[in-house]
C-alpha cells in the first residue's frame, strides 16, 4: 500500500496543488512530454494532470480570443495538420462518436509568425469556412493568403472575404516523387518534393510570396511540442475535448511565451499585441482562483439512545 503520509504531491487535489508544481506540469506538457511522463516527473497523479490541462486549456482559449484581434497581417499562410483521437479512422469503434481522424486548421502571419487562428474539426468545407471566417475577423486591411490545394478553401475564402478588395488569394500545390530508400526505410522516409504549382484564385497576389513554408514549419513545431501529435506514439489523445485544450495551450505558449529564434522575440510582441514577455506562470495564472465560501458552523450529529 502507498504511504499517504510521505512528503509528496501525488495526493494533492487541484485546490491544494502549489503554483510552482502547476508551472512545472504545464512546462512539461508544452515541451513535448506525455501526460504519463509529466505524472512521473512531477510526482502527481495523471488525473491531476488531466484536470489541470482542462482548466488551463479553457483559460487559454478565452485568452487567445481576447488578445489576438485587429492583427495587421499582410501575408497569411493556412494549412491543416492531421492527428487522431482514441483510434485512427479505420480502427475507430462505432460507439465512440468523437473517435477517428482530427484535423487542425492553422493560420499564421508569415512576417511575425503569429498564429492568428486555429480550428479543430473535419477536413471539409464547413470546418474550412468557419476557420476562414475567424481568420477574417481577426485581421484588418488587405491580406495575401496562401493555402495548399484543398478545394474546400475556395468556398471558404469566398464566404469569409466576399469582396475582391479584401484579399489576394493563391493556392500552392507541391508535387512529390516516391520516397527514397530501400525496403522498410521507405515507410519512414519523406517523399521528395519535385516541384510546386502556383494557382491564383482571387486578386493579384505577389508570386514571390506564394508560399506555405512558414505554416508547414509550424506543423513541425506542433508535433515537437505536443506528444499527442507525435507520429508512431501511444501518447495520442483519448478525448476530443482534451485534444482541443492541449492545442489551445500550445498556441498561447507559442504566441506569448516561446521566443522565436529568427525574430528573437515572441510572435505576439512582434505583432504588437503585447509589450513584454509572458511566462509559464502567467499562463497558469490565467485560471481564476476558486472562490472558497465560508464554512458553516459544525453541528455534532446526535445518536438515538
Amino acid at each position: 500500500m502507498l504511504d499517504r503520509s510521505r512528503n509528496s504531491t501525488y495526493f494533492y487535489g487541484m485546490n491544494t496543488l502549489p503554483l510552482q508544481k502547476k508551472v512545472q506540469i504545464i512546462n512539461l506538457l508544452v515541451e513535448g512530454n506525455s501526460m504519463r511522463a509529466a505524472s512521473r516527473i512531477a510526482d502527481v497523479s495523471i488525473n491531476t494532470i488531466s484536470k489541470l490541462l482542462v482548466e488551463v486549456g479553457q483559460a487559454c482559449q478565452l485568452f487567445h480570443d481576447e488578445m489576438v484581434c485587429n492583427v495587421e497581417a499582410k501575408r497569411v499562410q493556412a494549412d491543416e495538420i492531421w492527428s487522431f483521437v482514441y483510434a485512427k479512422e479505420k480502427n475507430k469503434p462505432q460507439d465512440i462518436e468523437s473517435a477517428g481522424d482530427a484535423w487542425t486548421f492553422v493560420g499564421i502571419d508569415s512576417d511575425t509568425k503569429l498564429v492568428i487562428s486555429w480550428l479543430l474539426g473535419d477536413r471539409d468545407v464547413e470546418t474550412a469556412t468557419f476557420f476562414m471566417k475567424d481568420v477574417a475577423d481577426r485581421i484588418k486591411g488587405r491580406v495575401q493568403l496562401t493555402t495548399d490545394g484543398l478545394k474546400a478553401y475556395i468556398k471558404a475564402v469566398d464566404a469569409a472575404f466576399p469582396t475582391d478588395d479584401e484579399i489576394d488569394f493563391a493556392q500552392l500545390v507541391k508535387v512529390y516523387g516516391p520516397a527514397t530508400g530501400a525496403g522498410d526505410e521507405r515507410r519512414y522516409s519523406p517523399a521528395e518534393c519535385t516541384g510546386a504549382e502556383k494557382t491564383v484564385i482571387y486578386g493579384q497576389p505577389d508570386e514571390k510570396f506564394i508560399s506555405t513554408s512558414h505554416v508547414e514549419r509550424q506543423n513541425l513545431t506542433m508535433r515537437m511540442h505536443m506528444r499527442r501529435f507525435t507520429r508512431l506514439t501511444n501518447g495520442f489523445s483519448k478525448k476530443m475535448e482534451n485534444h482541443g485544450y492541449a492545442i489551445a495551450l500550445h498556441f498561447v505558449y507559442y504566441n506569448f511565451v516561446k521566443q522565436h529564434k529568427t525574430l528573437r522575440t515572441m510572435p505576439a510582441m512582434a505583432a504588437g499585441l503585447m509589450k513584454g514577455f509572458m511566462s509559464i506562470e502567467d499562463i497558469v495564472k490565467l485560471v481564476p482562483e476558486p472562490v472558497q465560501g465560508k464554512r458553516g458552523q459544525y453541528k455534532k450529529k446526535s445518536t438515538a439512545e
